[in-house]
């Protein structure tokens, strides 16, 4: 079994007595953790709502019902709660009715969770977002060592648990992954008219990343306004497909100021989208993979440790760059990465002169352990 980093930080919480909230795509082990909590001597109630009858167990309660059903227990897992009608109320009630019983939820996007739980139940939940493997999930499970020499293929078949606990059937299972569960929820929701245009949007964004995107040149390409991608891709985020960086902007007139860069949180979705599983050695998007691979290990990175630190990249007109900024407590530091440095890159000057108390390191093959930590 693999630890999870954030497990310990949810067994902290319970003295809080609040709702967990977990979210996280569909198949990066949410039902796993909750099955790594300690449950020793714990009455456990345990509901999947993708059963219809665990569902009809929460939707439509009176505080009293959710009292009744819960208070007689330790524990209480619910699990995909994004199919519960009204969860956001759901949850805003248990939180109110104070319990001795730890609820944790999860889910497998953010589109009602969130959006219902950060309104009706502020202040009665602690939330965690749980993503594929982490390296250094992987490294504390096997060692650093292992996971070098695994690199290349972390690279092409990505983190999920699945694809690394069963490599030998890593293609079968991302198409799968990427064709059938990954917009199961998106594909419900009343926002989605156009499934076709979905997946032709995600496979447009698998060929751009690194590259700053345009709505309006996305749009055209679609046929459809870039109103319409905007909300799409926002809804890809709910989803966990991808993350957006958007451009660093303070000081200098050229910088550009409204631009984006979009990523997937997993190397193998991506390569999935664009069927392309050829080794390392056989690409020309090797630089593309080792970015989107550590600007998605920092982020899991950041999140699992409680950091607030915020991302972005840099460019100006004239096409000086910097692949990722991280600002935290009013302090810069600048990264670049390169799967094969061959002369060693230096911060833009225009960059450091208008910055200069930034940090910058070069992440590659070499030290990207230090990157991670």
């Amino acid at each position: 079994m693999i630890s999870r980093d954030i497990e310990p930080l949810i067994v902290k919480d319970f003295k809080k007595k609040k709702v967990i909230v977990v979210l996280g795509a569909r198949q990066v082990g949410k039902t796993t953790l909750l099955s790594q909590i300690n449950q020793d001597g714990k009455k456990v109630l345990s509901l999947n709502c993708d059963n219809a009858d665990d569902r009809l167990l929460l939707e439509h309660r009176t505080s009293t019902e959710l009292k009744q059903l819960l208070s007689s227990y330790d524990l209480a897992f619910i699990d995909e709660a994004q199919r519960v009608a009204d969860i956001g109320i759901t949850i805003k009630m248990i939180g109110d009715l104070k319990l001795d019983t730890q609820v944790i939820v999860t889910g497998s996007s953010s589109l009602d969770i969130a959006n219902s739980v950060n309104e009706p139940a502020t202040g009665r939940t602690i939330e965690y977002n749980l993503f594929p493997f982490s390296m250094r999930e992987l490294a504390n499970s096997t060692s650093q060592r292992e996971e070098n020499r695994l690199l290349g293929n972390r690279l092409i078949y990505g983190m999920y648990p699945e694809v690394v606990i069963d490599p030998s059937d890593a293609k079968r299972t991302l198409i799968s992954l990427a064709n059938n569960y990954l917009y199961k929820d998106l594909l419900s929701y009343k926002g989605i008219k156009k499934p076709e245009l979905l997946q032709n949007l995600v496979k447009a964004l698998a060929l751009q990343v690194g590259s700053e995107v345009s709505y309006n040149e996305l749009g055209n390409m679609l046929g459809v306004d870039k109103e319409t991608v905007e909300n799409y891709i926002n809804l890809l985020e709910k989803c966990f497909v991808v993350f957006r960086l958007s451009s660093f902007s303070r000081n200098m007139r050229n910088e550009i100021k409204k631009g984006k860069k979009i990523y997937f949180y997993d190397n193998g979705i991506r390569n999935a989208v664009i069927s392309n599983f050829a080794p390392i050695e056989m690409r020309t998007d090797v630089g593309v993979l080792w970015e989107n691979f550590m600007i998605s290990e920092r982020v899991k990175r950041n999140s699992y440790s409680g950091s607030y630190a915020q991302l972005y990249f840099w460019r100006t007109h004239d096409q000086s760059e910097v692949d990722l900024i991280e600002e935290e407590d009013g302090v810069l530091h600048t990264f670049e990465f390169k799967w094969n440095p061959r002369r060693k890159p230096r911060l833009s000057q225009a960059f450091s002169k208008a910055y200069p108390n930034s940090t910058f390191q070069l992440v590659s093959p070499d030290n990207y352990w230090e990157f991670l930590e």
